[in-house]
């Protein structure tokens, strides 16, 4: 029996269709012009910001479409906003990166709109069938993106293995999801979330699900399961390691929040459990090993192992708090970690090569507004107020010590203090060693652009986090 698709669906789902009309007519343009580029990119950026829009009117609805395999409005438009930010600031932040490094071709945005359109409908999915192909959505495209400088073998190389390892999670989802439907005789997550407490101890059921756990956790660069990020990280061109960072991370979570919701959680204990583990784990390994980096690349990547840790402490909250502590960082991280990137793409060198701590080295004389906006970054990575870092990790443990895992958030804290060390030693590099190689670094006006408006939203969500607390608290 099919799906029924009306005009009506197609309006309810309002960002997820403004951003497939957007790709494809950016595939189109790139198709019928030469040099399609420039008017790429502007189209790219009206459809990010066009389908953020509509997300930000949309969230005070709420409702199904396609025959009840997507939510529209609530949940689904805030993660649509989530992403659409992500986007239109990898789109300012790209150009000029590109430009430098040689690999300035126009099919670089149709990439980012066909991603954030996955990310979309993964973060709308009422239906498995519905999320895997979201997932697959987005997926394929970053697989391109981290190779998209085929020009250099660090590239190629990362996007080998992200295809490799990536195809080999989606054998563990897709067989998860296999075993769930036969034990549930459905796919609709709903359906399936009211069915969990009769079928907890259900072999078959209880292994669909952990399959489906062990996807998810590598999107997520969670431990285990982790390995992957720092090379994919340190080989992709630097706006496509802060996009994928963000936006395919915030997707994933969005989907732990639909389908591991508090009732799944409180019913499948074990699984409760074993996210405490993996939780406390990517902290605790995801920040010891970042402060053995000297690449800057590498660090960022382990320590968006550790804030998977941190986010995954809102999930096993499982309540009201820890949901709106996911909701909150996932934004929050966004802007500051696609904000760390953007600045390590404007200060990396032509030929692409990685930039250590030493290569920052006086970078607060140099060039003073850079080391500004890199420091504040990293002040609102460590989690220290007034920056919105800080109310991220703060929702995201007030949840977890209301569910009765103090131990879980005490990890957190002290992970935290340590996580320090290695981001305030950027800061000291840049303000108080001198350089020792005098380098010109060139400035890109819609790059400052995107630097600054995520350094106004992270000062702004530090202090008024109510702006998105008051709307997120409605979906739980």
């Amino acid at each position: 029996m099919g799906i029924p698709v009306t005009f009506a669906d197609i309006v309810a789902a309002g960002p997820i269709s403004v951003m497939f009309i957007a790709a494809l007519v950016v595939l189109i343009v790139e198709s019928i012009l030469r040099n399609g580029e420039p008017v790429n990119r502007w189209l790219a950026l009206a459809g990010f910001l066009a389908a953020g829009a509509v997300a930000a009117l949309t969230t005070g609805w709420s409702g199904l479409a396609f025959g009840g395999t997507v939510h529209t409005g609530g949940f689904a438009s805030y993660c649509a906003l989530v992403f659409s930010i992500a986007g239109a600031l990898s789109v300012l932040l790209s150009s000029a990166y590109l430009k430098k490094t040689k690999t300035l071709r126009g099919e670089y945005y149709a990439l980012l709109l066909i991603a954030v359109f996955g990310m979309m409908l993964m973060g709308a999915a009422n239906d498995l069938v519905v999320f895997f192909l979201g997932l697959e959505t987005m997926s394929i495209p970053f697989y391109v993106l981290a190779a998209f400088a085929r020009n250099r073998a660090t590239s190629n190389e990362a996007g080998l293995k992200y295809f490799l390892l990536g195809a080999f999670a989606t054998g563990f989802l897709l067989y998860g999801i296999a075993l769930i439907y036969g034990t549930t005789g459905t796919t609709n997550i709903a359906t399936i979330r009211q069915k969990v407490p009769g079928l907890v101890g259900t072999p078959i059921f209880t292994v669909g699900l952990g399959m489906l756990l062990t996807g998810l956790m590598f999107k997520i660069a969670a431990v285990p399961f982790h390995m992957w990020a720092p090379d994919v990280y340190e080989g992709a061109p630097t706006p496509v390691s802060g996009f994928m960072a963000t936006g395919g991370k915030a997707a994933a979570f969005a989907v732990f929040l639909i389908i591991f919701a508090p009732t799944v959680l409180w019913s499948a204990g074990v699984v409760r459990e074993i996210l405490a583990l993996v939780a406390a784990a990517s902290m605790i390994l995801g920040n010891i090993a970042a402060i053995a980096q000297t690449s800057i690349k590498r660090m960022l990547a382990y320590s968006s192992i550790a804030h998977a840790g941190y986010i995954l402490v809102g999930v096993v909250a499982a309540n009201a708090p820890g949901g709106n502590g996911v909701l909150f960082y996932i934004l929050a991280y966004t802007l500051m970690n696609i904000g760390a990137f953007g600045v390590l793409g404007m200060l990396e060198k032509d030929g692409g090569e990685n930039l250590s701590f030493e290569d920052c080295a006086g970078l607060g004389k140099r060039t003073p507004l850079l080391a500004f906006m890199m420091a504040v970054f990293m002040f609102s990575l460590t989690g220290i107020p007034p920056f919105a870092g800080f109310f991220g990790k703060y929702y995201v443990f007030v949840g977890a010590i209301q569910a009765g895992y103090t131990w879980l958030a005490i990890v957190g804290v002290i992970m935290s203090v340590v996580s320090a060390y290695y981001y305030l030693r950027l800061v000291v590099m840049m303000y108080f060693t001198p350089e020792s190689e005098p380098r010109l670094v060139t400035l890109s006006s819609p790059g400052v652009l995107a630097l600054g408006i995520s350094i106004i939203a992270l000062i702004y969500l530090g202090l008024f986090p109510s702006t998105i607390i008051d709307v997120t608290s409605r979906f739980f």
